[in-house]
C-alpha cells in the first residue's frame, strides 16, 4: 500500500468481485495487489483472497473479506458526482442492473451493501444556489426521485 489514508470496506467472501465491478464501472478506478490468506482465519481458509487493494474513481480502497459479522450501512457512502444525464444514467443503471437497489433522492446500494450517492452537478448547484425560493423548489423535487432527473430539478429550480 502506498497511500497513508486508505479506506477498508468488508465483505462476506467477494472483496475480489466487488473490487472488480467497481473497476469496470468507474472511472479512474482499477484492481491493484491480492493478499492471501497465510493461514484459516474465522471467514476463510488459508489460501483465500483476504484482501484486495483497489481504486475507486481514485480513491484508494482495501476490500476485506472479514465474513458476514459487518454489513455496510447507510451511515457511509461513496459519492458520485455526475456531469450530464447520460453519465448519471450509466452509472446508476450499472449499480441497480447488477444485483443493487434504488433508494430516494440519488441514493442505490450495490449488490454487496454499499451505499452510493449518484449526484449529479445540476442537483447541487441547484439546491445551493443563491435563490432561496429556487433552491426549496429543487430540494422538492428531488424529495420526489429515486434516480435524480436532470431535467426536471432544472424545471424546478426555474419554478
Amino acid at each position: 500500500m502506498v497511500s497513508k489514508n486508505t479506506i477498508c470496506l468488508w465483505y462476506d467472501g467477494a472483496a475480489m468481485d466487488a473490487a472488480t465491478f467497481y473497476a469496470k464501472t468507474f472511472p479512474d478506478s482499477a484492481v491493484g495487489a491480492v493478499h492471501r490468506a497465510p493461514g484459516d482465519y474465522p471467514a476463510g481458509k488459508q489460501g483465500d483472497v483476504l484482501m484486495v487493494e483497489f481504486t475507486v474513481m481514485g480513491i484508494p480502497c482495501l476490500g476485506m473479506n472479514g465474513g458476514p459479522g459487518t454489513p455496510h450501512t447507510n451511515a457511509f457512502s461513496l459519492q458520485v458526482a455526475t456531469d450530464d444525464q447520460a453519465e448519471t444514467d450509466r452509472l446508476w443503471n450499472a449499480i441497480i442492473d447488477h444485483g443493487g437497489q434504488a433508494s430516494a433522492c440519488g441514493w442505490c446500494k450495490d449488490k454487496w451493501g454499499l451505499s452510493w450517492q449518484i449526484t449529479p452537478r445540476a442537483l447541487m448547484a441547484a439546491v445551493t444556489g443563491p435563490d432561496p425560493a429556487a433552491a426549496r423548489r429543487a430540494f422538492e423535487a428531488m424529495m420526489t426521485m429515486t434516480k435524480i432527473d436532470i431535467a426536471a430539478i432544472e424545471a424546478a429550480r426555474r419554478g
